[in-house]
């Protein structure tokens, strides 16, 4: 990624329609377009930090289908989300040159996207990507068990400051203001059951199914996209055995593991991590 400096501005808030369903997009700046994509009940809000600190770049943060503003889908495989984000991109007019960002569940959208339109993209960058790995955190397979699941059917703000204390390896990085945010996107109606949803397509109490992994991991690493693939060492979501396993299944990425951070190293090591997405 190369682009001359300007003053990135506050983001802009929109939605476009696609296929008939609202998808929402935070934009800021102009230049060459980078596209960020947030994790499983995550939003848009997780690319503030790394908007702000990518001047030179017009910077598209998406809420995924099912997820904060944007409306679901009838079906949550990996390709349907990939054609929404798609979606965006037309309506918005960029049809090629995309520099795509994606953490967690992000990064396997921004996968399937490569794959999917490999003319399209022009780097690829994996935040403590899924797809990666089968052990996951607790937090995860519980979406998978009726009982638990339940819980998360009543959140509260007790259960929503304990989550956001688990993406950080700094427990300061878990503000009021996050944990507030991620309350209001828990109790937003069909919240829940889109996480539920979403986690059962890719995986089970078990773990996250082999399969989806094994083909798009395929599928990724015959393509020449430049990528890199960002870990943190300290991730209590997808453990960093899993950047391992990524450096064994994309031999060809640039890889960086950052000390002392957690599942959010865009939030949690922002500049640095601003740092090599422009390397």
């Amino acid at each position: 990624m190369a682009s001359a400096s300007a003053a990135a501005g506050p983001p802009r808030t929109a939605s476009v329609d696609v296929a008939g369903r609202a998808v929402r997009y935070a934009a800021t700046g102009s230049g060459p377009p980078v596209l960020l994509l947030h994790g499983l009940e995550r939003s848009l809000a997780d690319w503030g930090p790394l908007q702000a600190a990518l001047p030179g770049y017009r910077v598209l943060a998406v809420d995924l289908p099912g997820f904060g503003g944007s409306q679901p889908l009838p079906d949550w495989r990996l390709a349907s989300l990939a054609g929404q984000v798609e979606g965006v991109l037309d309506r918005l007019g960029i049809a090629s040159g995309v520099h795509v960002v994606g953490n967690s569940l992000g990064g396997a959208v921004a996968m399937q996207l490569a794959a999917r339109a490999p003319a399209r993209v022009s780097s690829l960058a994996l935040l403590n990507s899924a797809g990666f790995g089968g052990n996951v955190s607790w937090a995860l397979r519980v979406l998978d068990l009726p009982l638990l699941w339940r819980l998360f059917l009543r959140p509260d703000e007790g259960l929503a400051r304990e989550t956001e204390r688990l993406l950080f390896h700094d427990p300061a990085f878990a503000t009021d203001e996050r944990v507030a945010t991620a309350l209001a996107l828990a109790r937003r109606e069909g919240a829940a059951r889109a996480s539920r949803n979403m986690s059962r397509e890719l995986g089970s109490w078990r773990g996250v199914h082999v399969g989806w992994r094994r083909e798009l991991l395929a599928q990724v690493a015959a393509l020449d996209t430049p990528a890199l693939v960002v870990w943190g060492t300290h991730d209590r979501i997808l453990p960093a055995g899993h950047f391992i396993n990524a450096v064994a299944a994309l031999p060809r990425a640039r890889t960086h593991l950052f000390p002392r951070c957690g599942h959010l190293p865009q939030i949690e090591r922002t500049a640095e991590t601003a740092a090599l997405l422009r390397s």
